[in-house]
């Protein structure tokens, strides 16, 4: 299918459809937001997120690590839910343009490369990312900025709602 035939908003895409739309759009001048995680259980702290996200740019992309990154990440219980299924909640929600679905994603230069290819206008972070360093360095490399869009929720996380959920079961 030609770019120009894409329906051009609320997208479940893989990483080389992104490329493509991320350069269409850019060149139609629209500044690109680039924001990422696993997203496994929804909760206010994503979802507070990602709204400021989309605010500092037209169109909200969001990476989504794989189902293996997430195990890896998170531990051998996760995640919870599929990515297939983490990607359809997310692209529910109104600030969220595109849900991009990653592969397993092995080392910093695997995300370097990606970044470096969708070109995003603006990286998207908590304050205190713990990622933080790699995303200045990425923007860097792009010519982006990186804005700390919203304080990071300590008392908001899947890893919270789960023990919640397994100690009141």
């Amino acid at each position: 299918m030609k770019i120009e035939n894409l329906n051009l908003t609320n997208m479940i895409i893989e990483v080389k459809e992104a490329i493509k739309i991320s350069d269409k759009l850019k060149k139609q001048g629209k500044s690109i937001v680039l924001a990422g995680g696993c997203f496994d259980i929804l909760h206010v702290g994503h979802v507070r997120f990602l709204q400021s996200a989309r605010e500092e740019g037209n169109i909200l992309f969001v990476l989504l690590e794989s189902d293996e990154n997430v195990k890896k990440l998170k531990g051998e219980d996760r995640p919870i839910n599929s990515q297939k299924d983490r990607a359809e909640v997310l692209l529910s929600l109104k600030p969220v343009d595109y849900v991009v679905l990653l592969t397993h994603m092995k080392s910093n230069r695997d995300y370097d490369k990606l970044i470096t290819c969708l070109k995003p206008n603006i990286l998207a972070t908590t304050e205190n990312d713990p990622g933080g360093i790699h995303k200045l360095r990425q923007a860097a490399i792009i010519g982006a900025n990186v804005k700390e869009v919203i304080k990071r929720f300590e008392d908001k996380s899947t890893t919270i709602l789960r023990k919640t959920i397994l100690k009141n079961k």
